[in-house]
C-alpha cells in the first residue's frame, strides 16, 4: 500500500468540508456565503492532497485553459454576489477539468456494494457508460 501523510489527511478533510459546504449552499437556495466557503475549502483541500506545485500544474495546463478560466471565473462570480450564475459557470469548468477522472470514478463506484447495484441497473448503466465514453473523447 501507500503512505498518506498528515497534510494529505487534512486535505481530504478540507475537500470533504468544501463539498459539504457547496452542497449545503446549493440546498439552501444558493447561499453565497456557504458557496464561497465551500469553494475555498475545496481548492485548499485539493492543494493539500496533491501538493501546491501539482495543483498549479493541473489548473494551468495549456489545453485546460478554458476549463480553468471557467472554474475560477465561476468562483469569482460567486464571491461577487451572483451565486446561481457563478455556480453554473463553475460547474461547466469543473466538468471540463475533471472529465478525465469520470471513467475511473464510475468504475470505482460500480464496485461499491449498494451503489454498484444501482449503477448497474439497465437505464442507469447505459447513461454511465455514455458519460464515461464522452469524457474519454474530451480528454484527447
Amino acid at each position: 500500500m501507500f503512505e498518506i501523510t498528515d497534510v494529505q489527511k487534512i486535505g481530504v478533510g478540507l475537500a470533504g468540508f468544501g463539498v459539504s459546504f457547496l452542497f449545503l449552499g446549493v440546498l439552501l437556495l444558493f447561499d453565497k456565503g456557504l458557496l464561497a466557503i465551500g469553494n475555498i475549502l475545496f481548492i485548499a483541500g485539493l492543494a493539500c492532497v496533491i501538493g501546491l506545485e501539482r495543483t498549479f500544474r493541473f489548473f494551468f495546463q495549456k489545453h485546460k485553459a478554458k476549463a480553468s478560466v471557467a472554474f475560477f471565473g465561476g468562483i469569482i462570480v460567486v464571491l461577487v454576489g451572483w451565486p446561481l450564475v457563478g455556480m453554473l459557470i463553475e460547474t461547466y469548468g469543473f466538468v471540463l477539468l475533471f472529465s478525465g477522472f469520470f471513467p475511473v470514478a464510475i468504475n470505482f463506484l460500480r464496485r461499491v456494494p449498494v451503489l454498484g447495484t444501482i449503477l448497474n441497473l439497465p437505464g442507469i448503466r447505459g447513461l454511465m457508460d455514455r458519460l464515461a465514453q464522452d469524457s474519454d473523447r474530451t480528454t484527447v
